[in-house]
């Protein structure tokens, strides 16, 4: 276990008596420690209460450590997030059926944000003869994964403790396989319970690693390479890449080579440095009208895994036949299937390089002005450029950004700067994300932000709770517009096609009377709560105090109660 891990708040158990004696979780158990999984985020429930057994009184609560998790959503976006950050794999635990119908939704960000989570679920006994009257009854359905089997990567619920340790090896295996995925695991209280005698012997787990990435075809390889050497107007669209600076700074060398500019996206972590003079304009959510002729003009576009490629294109080229050459380096398909449409579009392709981005680009030109900032009232933009100046000069990871945010706001000069939002578009997601960060990037120095709307909060801010309890640094401003405000949009919207009052669209959306004091909420997790800031002179001085308790090891949630409104369409 590394050092930064040894860092976190560890419940340390009372030591349990040498034994020769062992049980189907001790083997389980044993298992996650030799696949070097470092933590279980998890809500508990009998289901799995014999490896809840294992993991305390066998492993010790280490190699994984137990994290708990107020609910079982958050769980599994608490693994989400620490992979964002750390680019390596941990796992959650659902208690039966309750728990993975609880968690289903974060289940699906993790898939369409191609996140690897190892998730351990459970059931009650599967022989109807050793359920206990009632409870183990509606803890026990049949085929329990077919819940969330069309957006996991595969699932199994093996019979026999050496089974159990197989199908976590190939869990594993398939989890952190390109394009990366949640998978699930489901225990029976029977397997979990059973006495076993002796262990099972462990296998050598760098035998069943996960595949070295794939490598696309030479003759593939030179096709794209003279496409974008000829090119006279090359763009790169800077989509899913790693976190390593390696790659991060081999994007800028390719760009920088061809004098190639690059768009970026805000529905994906940052890929490529936004003030570098080739990246054409802010990241943000689609297009924006002035950037659409940047991709119409272009004779040669690279895509690195960029998310709906065929979407960006339509925004550019219209109804017209796109002329550019695509070149589209993904393996994404792997992973397209039946059920989820979250593959986007069907896009025309040149050269099809079916592997990750060894390198990606960005792009360069003129920032476009953002309307004046409000001098009387608290805006979003008025926030960002607190953060901004209060944060100067230090590491910081923007965990998590609100909808509304505009790409102009804030630089992102590092792949650690901003790690993408949730995937799959689930609201309460925020909270667990920002958790998972921090877990990530305790000990290294970087201050962890998550920048949050206030429904999103609201869904999942006992997340806060596993922070405060782990010690785990953080700054949560919540963004606190007291509406589910897109959503109020999408009402003004119908209400003008139809001829109808748009004066009614706060209807159903408004979070209010009475509002909900957010600060309050924090406080009572043990964290910090500033707020409701109200007034702009109030903004940076309550970030300035946030800061600083974050980076003195603390948890900090700032009720900032922004102007409802967006400087860019989102």
């Amino acid at each position: 276990m590394s050092t930064k891990e040894n860092l976190i708040v560890h419940d340390t158990p009372v030591r349990s008596r040498e034994s020769d004696q062992y049980w189907g979780s001790d083997a389980v158990a044993a298992m996650l420690r030799e696949l070097d999984i470092p933590y279980i985020a998890l809500n508990p429930g009998a289901s799995y209460r014999g490896l809840h057994d294992s993991i305390v009184n066998y492993l010790g609560n280490r190699a994984p450590q137990m994290l708990l998790s107020i609910h079982d959503e958050n769980a599994v976006t608490i693994a989400h997030g620490y992979y964002k950050a750390s680019g390596r794999m941990m796992a959650a635990a659902l208690h039966s059926n309750v728990g993975l119908m609880h968690a289903s939704m974060s289940v699906f960000d993790a898939w369409c944000d191609r996140a690897p989570v190892l998730i351990l679920g459970a059931t009650g006994p599967w022989d109807a003869a050793k359920r206990r009257p009632w409870i183990d009854w509606i803890h026990t359905c049949s085929d329990q994964a077919a819940l969330i089997r069309d957006f996991t990567k595969w699932d199994n619920q093996p019979g026999s403790p050496a089974a159990a340790m197989e199908a976590l090896l190939r869990a594993s295996q398939i989890a952190q396989t390109a394009p990366r995925g949640p998978v699930y695991v489901n225990l029976d209280v029977s397997l979990q319970e059973a006495k076993i005698g002796a262990l099972p012997t462990l296998p050598d787990v760098a035998r069943y690693a996960p595949p070295q990435p794939v490598q696309p075809a030479p003759e593939l390889i030179a096709e794209a390479a003279k496409l974008l050497s000829n090119a006279k107007n090359p763009v790169m669209l800077a989509g899913r890449c790693t976190r390593s600076i390696e790659g991060w700074n081999a994007r800028v060398a390719l760009a920088e080579k061809l004098n190639m500019r690059v768009l970026s996206n805000l529905k994906i972590a940052c890929a490529f440095p936004t003030d570098h003079r080739l990246h054409a304009a802010p990241p943000a959510n689609r297009l924006a009208p002035e950037t659409r002729p940047l991709l119409a003009e272009a004779d040669v576009i690279l895509s690195l895994d960029w998310l709906d490629l065929a979407g960006t294109l339509k925004q550019a080229y219209g109804t017209k036949p796109v002329t550019a050459k695509i070149i589209q380096v993904s393996c994404d398909q792997h992973n397209h299937r039946g059920w989820s449409m979250d593959y986007q579009a069907l896009s025309p392709v040149d050269v099809y390089l079916m592997c990750e981005p060894e390198a990606a680009g960005a792009l360069a030109a003129a920032q476009p002005q953002l309307p004046s900032l409000r001098s009387d009232v608290v805006t979003l933009r008025g926030v960002a450029e607190a953060v901004n100046d209060v944060t100067k000069g230090m590491d910081v990871c923007m965990a998590h950004l609100p909808l509304g945010w505009n790409g102009a706001y804030r630089h992102f000069r590092h792949p650690l700067d901003y790690l993408g939002p949730e995937g799959g578009a689930g609201v309460g997601s925020g909270p667990g994300l920002t958790v998972g960060a921090a877990l990530a990037l305790k000990g290294s120095g970087r201050l962890v932000v998550g920048m949050l709307g206030d429904g999103d909060y609201l869904m999942a801010n006992t997340a806060i709770w596993t922070a405060t309890h782990y010690q785990l640094p953080c700054l949560m401003i919540i963004c606190n517009n007291r509406s589910f405000f897109n959503d109020e949009l999408h009402q003004d919207r119908v209400a003008v096609e139809r001829g109808r009052p748009p004066e009614n669209r706060w209807i159903g959306q408004r979070i209010g009377d009475p509002d909900i004091d957010l600060a309050a909420m924090a406080r009572a997790q043990g964290a910090e709560g500033i707020g409701p800031v109200a007034r702009p002179e109030d903004v940076r001085p309550a970030i300035e105090k946030g800061v600083a308790i974050a980076r003195n090891g603390g948890v900090c949630v700032i009720d900032a109660r922004v102007l409802p409104g967006y400087d860019a369409e989102a």
